[in-house]
């Protein structure tokens, strides 16, 4: 098959045909037809992050496409069925983590001293085949592209995600900090649910397209939000941990803020005595808390509510779409199609 892989930290990456895998017990063996980039995957091999120890590395953690073969035992999903696969499969099922019987299929599964991420401890989606665990798969609604699912595995499914962890309720106005692969999507889940939407960003580039989107308004700081009002959640989407901490700024009294990315270089910093003691505000980090969120983010997009704008590329020019994410060129999440 043709694989996007990377030989080690800093190199480039490149389609070459690779063995096919074959799926194992409780595995399905799905056949990509698009996957999705994520800014973790750049970072991962620039050596942001440490490489992972297989040689060499297929990235990726957004495939969709149709199951073609199942492995020994799986009876929930069948040869033909349309799925995609997400980033955390599970844990090993006997550390200390995995002896407390939590979901084994959400972000907190990274606890595990061994767990199974698709992308980083085993190969990815950016391929024309990937096997993985059928439980760590979702079916695709009817009328939902492939192009469409792919940035919903991660992106998506942590927007949702983050705005269930800020335990939303109705009225709240609720400000998205970061336009793009996240956050274009966390402003279209919160205005579906009816919520007031502020968008802050300080790319002038990106304003009509927050309102097309359905922020009611768009600030660039914290600052700005509390002068426009202020919201009672914000969703940090961004990867700046610096600018969340000053868009607390701009959040209401009992405030809550989600922080939904990853910054691996800045730090989160806050103040208890005003942001805790005096003001009531709270701090939670979400990823992917249970694939219950990511079947109703799904739901969303087949409903025509939600609509995940991409940028199409197909495999063999996967070094011009890894180079368009890495300067945060694409409009907003490239789908690279096998």
């Amino acid at each position: 098959m043709r694989a996007a892989v990377v030989s080690e930290a800093g190199f480039p990456w490149e389609l070459r045909e690779v063995r096919t895998p074959e799926p194992g017990p409780g595995e399905v063996l799905i056949r990509v037809r698009a996957s999705g980039v994520c800014h973790n995957d750049v970072w991962l091999t620039n050596g942001v992050y440490p490489f992972p120890p297989i040689r060499p590395m297929i990235v990726g953690h957004e495939p969709a496409g149709d199951v073609v073969a199942v492995g020994a035992g799986v009876t929930s999903r069948m040869v033909g069925d349309r799925v995609g696969a997400t980033w955390v499969q599970g844990g090993c099922g006997r550390c200390d983590y995995c002896s407390l019987n939590l979901p084994a299929t959400g972000q907190t599964a990274m606890n595990c001293e061994s767990p199974v991420l698709t992308g980083m401890t085993v190969q990815g989606g950016h391929a024309e085949f990937i096997a993985v665990r059928a439980s760590s798969t979702v079916l695709l609604p009817d009328g939902v592209s492939y192009e469409q699912a792919a940035p919903v595995m991660c992106a998506g499914y942590t927007a949702l995600s983050a705005l269930r962890a800020a335990d939303p309720r109705p009225g709240d106005r609720v400000a998205v900090l970061g336009i793009g692969g996240l956050g274009h999507l966390a402003v279209q889940f919160a205005s579906a649910f009816g919520h007031e939407v502020v968008a802050i960003t300080r790319s002038s580039d990106k304003h009509d397209l927050a309102r097309a989107l359905g922020a009611s308004a768009v600030v660039s700081s914290g600052e700005e939000l509390r002068a426009a009002g202020g919201a009672d959640i914000v969703l940090a989407t961004g990867t700046s941990y610096p600018a969340a901490s000053e868009a607390m700024r701009g959040l209401r009294v009992n405030g809550r803020i989600s922080l939904a990315s990853i910054d691996p270089h800045g730090a989160f910093t806050i103040d208890p005595s005003e942001q805790f003691f005096a003001k009531g505000h709270r701090v939670s980090g979400a990823s992917h808390d249970g694939l219950h969120h990511l079947d109703e983010a799904l739901k969303l997009v087949a409903a025509g509510r939600v609509n995940p704008v991409t940028e199409s590329f197909a495999c063999t020019d996967i070094a011009e779409a890894i180079d368009k994410v890495d300067k945060g060129a694409v409009r907003f999440r490239a789908a690279i199609t096998y």
